[in-house]
């Protein structure tokens, strides 16, 4: 057979390969899964995690909408403080949009972490991937070319929501009264993030438009409704199943664990409860057999109510600024008491758990349906095992019950942190679509 003909047989099959990856290969999850890693290895706090989640989901999904305008709608001009995307598409070059989207998700996600270095080694890995699979240079270049540019509008937009100004803020300051938050052992970590509420939301009108009902009064009388809340925590601590166990461990997500062994404390590196939603919604993607377009609009979606959630959530941590159970405990009842797991550094009320799992599992179920079966395996990189789920919203209470079983929440901040979720799923959801023909509760339900 002459050589010319094998060559161009086989110049034939390279391409193909690659068209076959790239409508295949979950390279937006992948990229999402590589962003945890060094989220994780940061140690951003839960908040900050959920602002390095969503601008470049929010990137990549841009792309999609240039890839398919006809079905998607581009968020920017609905997102608070958004212009239009002034981007276009040059009909001269050939595109290919997939990895355009990666490349603009990676361009985004390096701006916002500290571990440059190892997201760089991720994407050219995937890029590599991509070009030996036969992608020609002039359309890879060019794609390249387009998610740049996508990010850099994106970026423009990061650059004004007040992130980098809130660094410079006061710390917070331990208050003086019983009541009031005090920071916890064995690290004794200062309150993060006292000034999230001052980060621009996406969607809210402003971080305290949905201020929960105040948290019962805080009381030591035996009969008190708050003496009687802690008591509650304390006797589950001291009556837990092997199965409550196993629930609050698989949804600890406290980037702040320490571990102290003598005189030596060293931190225990985890996901973020944002990480874990999102590494959700990537699985999720896989089980549906998304499309890249429809995985883009899946995270970039579940990201901004997670955002958004955590400032609702933080404006009233700040607010009420309550005690914890394993102050109270140690204070009035046992002073050697210890709840299941480390309470993070921030004030109880209400549940961070509850406000932000609430909140994506309503984003996941209106985008993908009820019942939705998963196994989710999000941790087992971590050192735990799954756990299985007939629904996103079975998850999220799930996760939400677990912070009273981890001794760390009084049950009203977890009943009243569901209801805040609520409300903010259910703001984001009325303000913002991402179809030309349906909104996102809608849009890839069976």
């Amino acid at each position: 057979m002459p050589a010319i003909f094998l060559a161009a047989m086989s110049s034939c099959q390279t391409n193909e390969n690659y068209k076959a990856l790239m409508a295949e290969d979950y390279f937006l999850v992948e990229a999402n899964e590589d962003l945890t890693d060094i989220i994780v290895h940061d140690i951003f706090s839960p908040p900050v995690a959920s602002r390095i989640y969503a601008y470049p989901a929010i990137a990549a999904y841009e792309v999609a909408v240039l890839a398919a305008p006809e079905d998607y709608q581009s968020l920017m001009g609905q997102l608070n403080g958004s212009a239009p995307l002034n981007v276009s598409v040059d009909e001269e070059e050939e595109i290919n949009f997939h990895l355009a989207a990666l490349a603009a998700y990676y361009e985004v996600a390096r701006k916002l972490i500290f571990s440059e270095q190892d997201l760089e080694n991720n994407k050219i890995s995937a890029y590599a991937k991509i070009k030996d699979a036969g992608m020609p240079g002039p359309m890879f270049d060019a794609s390249l070319r387009l998610g740049e540019k996508v990010a850099g509008e994106i970026l423009e937009y990061v650059s004004g929501d007040n992130y980098h100004q809130s660094r410079s803020f006061e710390k917070y300051t331990v208050r003086a009264d019983l009541g009031s938050w005090k920071p916890t052992p064995p690290a004794y970590i200062e309150g993060i993030e006292p000034h999230w509420n001052t980060i621009r939301t996406f969607v809210l009108d402003s971080a305290d438009q949905f201020i929960p009902p105040p948290p019962p009064p805080f009381d030591t009388l035996p009969d008190s409704r708050f003496f009687r809340d802690a008591k509650e925590v304390m006797d589950a601590g001291n009556q837990m199943t092997e199965e409550q166990e196993e629930i609050a461990f698989f949804w600890d997500c406290n980037p702040y664990k320490m571990n102290v062994k003598g005189h030596v404390m060293y931190a225990e590196k985890k996901i973020t409860p944002g990480g874990h939603w999102m590494g959700i919604a990537g699985i999720a993607s896989k089980a549906k057999n998304l499309n890249w377009k429809e995985t883009a609009e899946t995270m970039a979606i579940t990201s901004i109510y997670l955002f958004d959630a955590f400032i609702s959530c933080w404006d009233e941590k700040y607010r009420s600024v309550l005690i914890r159970p394993e102050t109270y405990i140690n204070r009035y009842m046992d002073q050697d008491w210890l709840p299941l797991l480390q309470t993070p550094p921030f004030p109880e009320y209400t549940s961070g758990h509850s406000v932000i799992s609430t909140a994506a599992s309503i984003a996941l179920t209106d985008l993908l349906g009820e019942p939705f079966h998963f196994l989710d395996s999000t941790e087992v990189k971590y050192g735990l095992g799954t756990r299985e789920f007939k629904s996103f919203r079975e998850a999220a209470a799930e996760a939400a019950i677990s912070r009273f079983y981890g001794g760390i929440h009084y049950l009203p901040a977890i009943e009243l942190g569901v209801e805040q979720g609520k409300l903010v799923a259910g703001k984001i959801n009325e303000k913002i679509n991402t179809r030309k023909s349906t909104g996102p509760n809608t849009a890839l339900k069976d």
